[in-house]
């Protein structure tokens, strides 16, 4: 078994595969694991590099019982309260709680008379929670996996014809306390008058199931991951770049290696960035339906920039911070449609110490800050307008942030722009979020993990159908079954045609 990519998903794929008997061996071209879910260290600060929340945290203890281990004894993980500051244009603060009683209060305290709704919001999406969850975990190859219980059932709940802004609107009577409930669709770089109804549920699950901190930071994951893979038999090649996909009359048979050795092997999973495999792992040759123009096509995620601070002091602020715009929507808009640089940018802020002090040496702090952008099809001159921009970030923080002196105070820095996602992260277009996740972009319309044009390969990442051809074998039944429940889901946007 050959696993290109040793971030989270192949980490998790090998520990699985390995504990099952499978000889794993991993590739990748990064000197570490994790890939985006790493840490890394400057003069003894240790920060995240991307990720910074952990959530369903059941479905990670899952994956380490699978593999026959006791998450407790890899990692020790915490749980943050409140959930996060929130803090609006105009200087109110706002501090979700993951406990009923406390949200509530403070929900009285700063918008009364939307208790009744956080009940009903806390009710009502368990029960969609319950119902994607379940439609979300089968996997969609054919056309006819519409017709899955499962898909039917929730299909009245992907909230194709709606947004997460509207979903949150008939709960809460206040703008600001929607966007408490949908800057969440920033998890999936979108907007929140773009993003897909039926992603309310993601809200839901922090305040259902509570926001965590991994002691030592996200990466720590990762390198319990490796740790099981590596107990199981298996091997990480770091600094391992694979060059290209062994392709044999449409089989996968291995790997080329950048140093020009060759890895076969009976099956390939592929946990690299989608369009960038596409474009730089498979060759145009054994393309069919991912040509570079159609991968080009497809719509992605928002970018980031990023600024880590090892600063020394200690600042008496949250774990998380989300600092919005005066004007968020606009801001939004700005990321995803016009694709500028906003004047006025929304901010997040972790500030990691105050729950997990080994993160800094003693009375000296590590502050992330991440800062959403357009990807890289904006054409923003990022070698020109970085330096600029990080003095506005920082003037930000320092003026509403609670980060008083900022400058003053800083030890040790580092910028990522989405030039560098991409050029040094292999992220497609910088798009740290990857593909959408627009009704387009999901379930049967998202690339298959079973690759249609080359056997023996399997994706970990996901990308983007752009038509529905069903299969000969599909009755004219089931073809108008298929047609009734993406009818229902909203999700009959796209041409299908049944093919001899």
């Amino acid at each position: 078994m050959t696993i290109i990519g040793a971030g989270p998903g192949g980490l998790t794929a090998g520990m699985l595969l390995a504990s099952e008997g499978y000889e794993v061996n991993i590739f990748e071209k990064q000197a570490f694991v994790g890939g985006r879910t790493s840490t890394f260290e400057m003069d003894g600060y240790k920060f995240d590099l991307g990720p910074t929340f952990l959530m369903m945290k059941d479905v990670l203890e899952d994956m380490f019982s699978r593999s026959g281990r006791n998450i407790e004894d890899y990692l020790s993980i915490e749980s943050i309260n409140p959930l996060y500051r929130i803090v609006y244009g105009n200087g109110r603060e706002f501090f979700p709680s993951g406990d009923a009683v406390q949200m509530e209060k403070e929900l009285e305290k700063l918008f009364p008379g939307n208790v009744d709704g956080y009940r009903r919001f806390m009710k009502k999406e368990k029960k969609k929670f319950d119902l994607l969850f379940d439609c979300l975990k089968q996997t969609y190859l054919s056309p006819k996996d519409f017709l899955k219980k499962e898909f039917l059932r929730a299909a009245p709940y992907l909230g194709a014809n709606e947004s997460l802004f509207d979903v949150l609107g008939k709960y809460y009577n206040d703008d600001d306390l929607k966007m408490a409930f949908t800057f969440q669709a920033k998890y999936l770089g979108m907007s929140p008058w773009d993003c897909p109804g039926g992603y309310s549920i993601i809200s839901y699950i922090e305040h259902a199931a509570g926001v965590h901190h991994v002691m030592g930071g996200f990466g720590e994951i990762s390198k319990a991951m490796a740790k099981v893979i590596e107990e199981e038999g298996g091997a990480i090649h770091l600094n391992t770049p694979v060059k290209e996909l062994i392709i044999e009359n449409g089989n996968v048979i291995g790997v080329l290696l950048e140093n020009g050795s060759k890895h076969l092997s009976d099956y390939t999973v592929i946990n690299a960035d989608f369009a960038y495999a596409m474009n730089n792992l498979v060759d145009d040759k054994h393309k069919k339906k991912y040509t570079r123009k159609k991968v080009e096509k497809s719509k992605y995620s928002c970018s980031t920039f990023m600024l880590y601070l090892g600063v020394d002091k200690v600042y008496d602020i949250p774990h998380h911070n989300i600092i919005f715009s005066n004007d968020y929507k606009k801001n939004v808009e700005e990321i995803s449609q016009s694709k500028i640089l906003s004047q006025e940018p929304s901010i997040y802020v972790q500030n990691a110490v105050i729950t997990d002090k080994a993160l800094a040496p003693n009375s000296k702090s590590t502050i992330y800050v991440l800062v959403p952008v357009p990807n890289n099809t904006s054409g923003i001159d990022w070698e020109k307008e970085k330096a600029a921009y990080r003095q506005k970030t920082l003037n930000i923080l320092e003026e509403r942030a609670g980060l008083s002196d900022l400058r003053k105070h800083i030890e040790v820095e580092r910028m990522i722009t989405p030039i560098e996602w991409e050029n040094e992260m292999a992220v497609y277009k910088g798009a740290v979020f990857n593909l959408g996740h627009n009704i387009s972009q999901m379930m049967y319309f998202r690339p298959h993990n079973k690759f249609r044009i080359l056997t023996n390969a399997i994706w970990l990442e996901e990308g983007h159908i752009l038509a529905v051809v069903c299969p000969p074998s599909l009755s004219l039944v089931e073809l108008l079954l298929t047609l009734f429940s993406l009818k229902m889901a909203g999700l009959f946007q796209t041409g299908i045609s049944k093919v001899a």
